[in-house]
């Protein structure tokens, strides 16, 4: 086992999460109750990271956030260190990649909540962000859950768009997912199968979990339209 890989791998995920779920809690909200010109566009292109494969969105970032580009010497220059190659560009690689596993569990949740109970909030002079936290939270916190924990253990598993962003650096880009190739190739299969089997517990693991979360989601929104 290599635990140095998979306590990154675990780094990252945390990371990944906790600058994702905030954004993705606005933006769900934002496109459950908004109706708007192009609404289409913005949620496919949301939805792009779900069948784009990740080496090219891992070419596109390290193209963009290279040091060639205008906009990786900025970046660069602003904060002291070039992204690619390094653990916070792979925190930006996950985000990005991540963001429709986080959006669209909530955006579900929020668009399964009663008009007539946040304009009830309202009627009793709630201001937006009290309905929001006392109101509309408190009942899609499945969806939330869902959303991070999908987050989680898809930022666990990642390999391409991880090894074009940050390639194979100990201890500061390598993941338990690259370990695990690098295993294979140095035909190492013991050490390869035993990081797999760990993986392959966490995910359906967390795909029982989601599964459960999903269901526990939609009988709360049947017995409230009831």
């Amino acid at each position: 086992m290599d635990w140095q890989a998979l306590l990154l791998s675990i780094k990252l995920s945390c990371v990944t999460v906790l600058v994702l779920i905030p954004f993705a809690i606005w933006a769900g909200r934002f496109l459950a109750y908004r109706q708007f010109r192009g609404k289409s566009w913005l949620e496919a292109l949301i939805m792009v990271p779900l069948v784009l494969p990740p080496t090219v969105i891992g070419y596109y970032l390290l193209v963009g956030l290279g040091s060639q580009s205008w906009l990786g010497q900025t970046l660069e220059s602003l904060l002291g260190q070039q992204l690619v190659f390094h653990f916070s560009g792979l925190v930006v690689a996950s985000v990005l990649v991540n963001i429709p596993f986080a959006i669209q569990p909530i955006q579900r949740a929020f668009e399964s909540v009663p008009e007539e109970v946040r304009d009830a909030g309202a009627c009793c002079g709630m201001s937006p962000a009290k309905v929001l936290f006392k109101i509309e939270l408190p009942l899609v916190w499945p969806g939330v859950l869902t959303a991070l924990v999908l987050c989680f253990s898809h930022v666990l598993g990642e390999f391409g768009v991880v090894l074009m962003m940050g390639g194979n650096i100990a201890g500061e880009t390598k993941t338990i997912a690259i370990s695990i190739y690098d295993s294979v190739q140095a035909f190492d299969f013991a050490a390869a199968g035993q990081m797999s089997l760990l993986l392959l517990l966490f995910a359906i693991t967390a795909l029982a979990l989601t599964t459960s979360l999903s269901r526990r989601l939609g009988g709360v929104s049947v017995s409230r339209r009831r």
